[in-house]
């Protein structure tokens, strides 16, 4: 991998992000615990005999298997049928057209309690426990499943160099409105220009965009 900091410079910068993510996930985690049981409270009532949280493999840094944690947004059935009707054999990498979710954002089995976790980024709260455990970082791009990584072409694994993250700048120039191509050219600028700086920009950004709720899904 190509990366335009040195190597000493981008192994600083792991870990001051690492300082970073386990003050910031703490503090989040403490600070948002209220949002945490509103959103477990709406999602039990929409799904009474689901579980609150949906766990799913992800890759992590170096194509790295975890479990990444979510607010159910979609019924267990939904999510299992959804699964099986899609197989990902692409041998020259993951085509640049690809979409994962449609441009509307609108998925069947997405209830509407679902649907307002996800416009309000919600969803994503657990993942701050992800971020204290190490799995992930607050910023990063963000975790593929691994269905997909394992199609990855050798350009597009450079984005698997860093730990993932629950925002990037993939998704603060775009979040779901765009392409896999557009997505990887933005994950790879990413790894190849990373710093504390660029990381404070994307958060800002993120912030400013969940506040609007601008590309939200």
């Amino acid at each position: 991998m190509k990366i335009r900091t040195n190597q000493a410079t981008h192994s600083l910068v792991q870990k001051e992000k690492r300082f970073l993510d386990v003050c910031l996930s703490v503090i989040g985690i403490i600070i948002l615990s209220p949002f945490f049981i509103i959103a477990a409270i709406l999602v039990k009532i929409d799904s009474p005999r689901e579980n609150i949280i949906f766990k799913q493999q992800r890759a992590g840094r170096f194509e790295k298997p975890f479990k990444i944690y979510k607010f159910r947004s979609m019924s267990q059935s939904g999510q299992i049928n959804s699964k099986e009707r899609k197989v990902y054999n692409w041998e020259n990498g993951v085509p640049d057209d690809f979409v994962f979710k449609s441009a509307s954002g609108t998925q069947p089995n997405v209830s509407k309690i679902g649907h307002f976790l996800r416009k309000s980024s919600l969803d994503e709260l657990p993942q701050l426990w992800n971020v204290l455990k190490g799995d992930m970082s607050i910023v990063g791009p963000r975790p593929e499943i691994l269905d997909i990584t394992k199609c990855y072409s050798e350009k597009q694994k450079e984005r698997l160099h860093v730990y993932p993250g629950i925002t990037g700048w993939a998704q603060v120039n775009g979040r779901s409105n765009m392409n896999h191509g557009q997505k990887i050219k933005l994950d790879v600028y990413y790894v190849d220009n990373i710093s504390m700086k660029l990381d404070f920009t994307i958060i800002l950004l993120t912030i400013k965009q969940v506040l609007s709720g601008k590309d939200a899904v």
